[in-house]
């Protein structure tokens, strides 16, 4: 699909795209309807896009420093959905995840948590 662009990075981008910044949005966008407000919702949508936004133009232009930028915004936003999936909440509230659901919900953001810093160190490496 990406071959007729002949961008030599184009498969990677596209598979960031899909497997990194989308799947996760959504399922983020789960949580933070059911436990945060809608102002932070939209601070945690932009720092998501913002931050895959500054990985791949990082990556693109061989910039690790700019990758750097993009994964600490990444960071900030899945600790803020995992602390808001882990929290308490308040008796008798309506529409949360519980179970089996929640708990592979928890174990996807640790994934991304533990990913990001060894992509970080890959970035390094290959721009050096």
């Amino acid at each position: 699909m990406t071959g007729p662009l002949d961008l030599p990075k184009g498969s990677w981008v596209s598979a960031y795209l899909v497997l990194v910044c989308g799947v996760p949005q959504y399922l983020m966008g789960r949580v933070t309807i059911r436990h945060q407000g809608r102002r932070s919702g939209w601070l945690l949508l932009a720092g998501w896009n913002l931050g895959n936004a500054a990985v791949v133009a990082g990556t693109l232009l061989t910039a690790p420093y700019v990758v750097d930028v993009g994964g600490a915004l990444l960071l900030v936003s899945l600790i803020a959905v995992l602390w808001a999936l882990l929290s308490r909440q308040p008796a008798g509230a309506a529409r949360t995840i519980s179970g089996a659901p929640r708990w592979l919900l928890v174990a996807v953001l640790l994934i991304l948590i533990i990913s990001i810093p060894i992509g970080l160190v890959l970035a390094h490496v290959r721009a050096g």
